[in-house]
């Protein structure tokens, strides 16, 4: 049954459930949601290995690694708000979702995007300090510098999203109710309104703006500063110990802005069928926080040093342990 809110003398319609589409009429679709489930496993497994790393190792006791593990809490939260979700839906057959359970999905969804992509922006403020005022950089990227711009971006990120999941709350769905997405989209649902989606529309494209455009205007600013600065250098070798430094963020900040970039571009210049729409998007918000720790760890050079000194301290623990447990049994025998 439909149920009717009023606010200030206006009235909103409001559907009691909506219903998502997902896949519609795609052969052997679920072989596709258990893959997902796969890339959500390896997910949880290799952004939880790199907090514990961090939080492990004393030598990731620094600035940047604030922000690293701010970048994989992000990852996995966000793939724990989408993937879950989207697959019992689809391999269950209940596609249908509580008007309220929707605006909380599109709240969390949308909150770790941005936050991942200040992220990658927070990353690029520590790498643009480091080869440009290097004599400077344990002076400005301090740990309270880090943890105050993480805590400024999320206050900014929650501010953002709030807003324009609020304002999905004025709008009246007297006609259509189903969504055709694979999540509770914030353009294919206002898309549905039947009154006035003109503000809606237009926060949209703030938000494009603010969380997705400017973040990556300004990586690309801090990398030309960065370029100039190497061409500074006089030697070879420093030039490329430098440019090596900048390997792991420059793979991430790829892999998570030109699938989105290609995204939007596609869908406002050619027509794509909903099939290949949905499993595109759905690839360009699951694989990069699948392969962000894979590429953390492979790419720095700490990480792995601060692995290999986890796993050495833990053979010894284990070897120091099992003498004693030795002696432990047998004087309980005796």
């Amino acid at each position: 049954m439909t149920s009717v809110a009023s606010l200030e003398n206006a009235t909103f319609i409001r559907p009691p459930t909506f219903y998502i589409t997902g896949l519609s009429n795609m052969p052997h679709s679920m072989y596709y949601y258990i893959f997902l489930c796969i890339v959500y496993a390896v997910t949880v497994l290799g952004n939880s290995f790199i907090m514990g790393t961090i939080y492990l190792a004393r030598i990731l006791h620094t600035a940047k690694y604030i922000a690293v593990f701010n970048l994989a809490f992000s990852d996995l939260c966000g793939s724990s708000a989408l993937i879950p979700k989207y697959a019992d839906m689809f391999l269950r057959g209940n596609q249908y979702m509580s008007f309220e359970d929707c605006l909380a999905n599109m709240f969390f969804v949308f909150l770790f995007m941005t936050m991942q992509s200040f992220t990658l922006l927070t990353l690029a403020f520590d790498r643009v300090i480091a080869i440009c005022f290097p004599l400077r950089y344990h002076a400005i990227v301090t740990k309270a510098t880090i943890t105050l711009i993480i805590g400024v971006m999320w206050l900014f990120s929650v501010s953002l999203v709030s807003v324009r999941v609020g304002l999905i709350t004025r709008l009246s769905f007297c006609k259509s109710s189903t969504v055709g997405s694979y999540f509770c989209d914030h353009g294919p649902i206002f898309r549905l309104a039947c009154n006035d989606n003109s503000l809606n529309f237009k926060m949209a494209y703030v938000y494009i703006a603010l969380a997705l455009c400017l973040p990556l205007m300004l990586i690309a600013l801090s990398y030309v500063c960065i370029g100039v600065a190497l061409c500074k250098i006089s030697h070879g070798a420093e030039r490329i110990k430098a440019m090596k430094t900048c390997t792991s963020h420059l793979i991430l900040v790829a892999m998570f802005y030109l699938p989105i970039i290609s995204v939007y571009i596609t869908a406002h210049t050619t027509y794509i069928d909903s099939n290949s729409r949905i499993i595109n998007s759905v690839i360009t918000q699951t694989i990069p926080p699948m392969l962000n720790p894979i590429i953390y760890t492979l790419k720095t050079e700490e990480v792995l040093q601060s692995i290999k000194v986890l796993y050495k301290r833990s053979k010894v623990n284990f070897a120091m342990e099992d003498p004693v447990k030795c002696i432990l049994k047998n004087e309980m025998i005796q």
